[in-house]
């Protein structure tokens, strides 16, 4: 994975990098922030560790600030998933940075299709994605939303990146 410089407005000593393991705590702490809000799902800090290759975090002189994973799901499909950056930081091209990352990550490995589950519909079409039905991802149904104690009225909305 390639490592990047974030948005024009960044400091030079700020990146994205893949996460490491002195990572899980912050990025738990950060996730933690937005799912006590109902604005992303939560995670375990077991399931972190599990999937700590999925993860870049956005580096600020040594302080996770972002983080963002993809999830790769099946042969041609993967996901975007929590993405979040600490509320100090925002609006300052750090999100659409992490997302620019994962996509670049997914077109490496030649994924062409990249969804998202999200309440943040508006931030996602900016960068390209567009609605899908549900209905539409079911490996993503039945393997990950059907353990969310949502499911199945789920209030999130789909959206897909196709790499064209």
């Amino acid at each position: 994975m390639p490592i990047m410089n974030g948005a024009a407005s960044c400091s030079a000593a700020s990146l994205i990098r893949p996460a490491r393991m002195g990572d899980v705590k912050p990025i738990h702490s950060l996730l933690q922030q937005f799912a006590s809000k109902g604005l992303l799902l939560g995670r375990s800090i077991s399931s972190l560790y599990d999937d700590l290759r999925d993860f870049v975090v956005y580096d600020q002189g040594g302080a996770v600030q972002g983080v963002c994973a993809l999830h790769i799901c099946w042969e041609n499909l993967a996901e975007i998933r929590s993405l979040a950056v600490a509320e100090s930081s925002h609006k300052q091209g750090i999100g659409r940075a992490l997302v620019s990352s994962c996509l670049h990550e997914a077109k490496s490995l030649e994924i062409g299709r990249v969804f998202t589950l999200t309440y943040q519909g508006g931030f996602f079409r900016k960068l390209g994605f567009a609605p899908i039905e549900k209905s539409e991802l079911p490996h993503k149904i039945w393997s990950d939303c059907i353990q969310c104690p949502k499911f199945p009225d789920c209030d999130e909305e789909a959206l897909i990146w196709t790499n064209d």
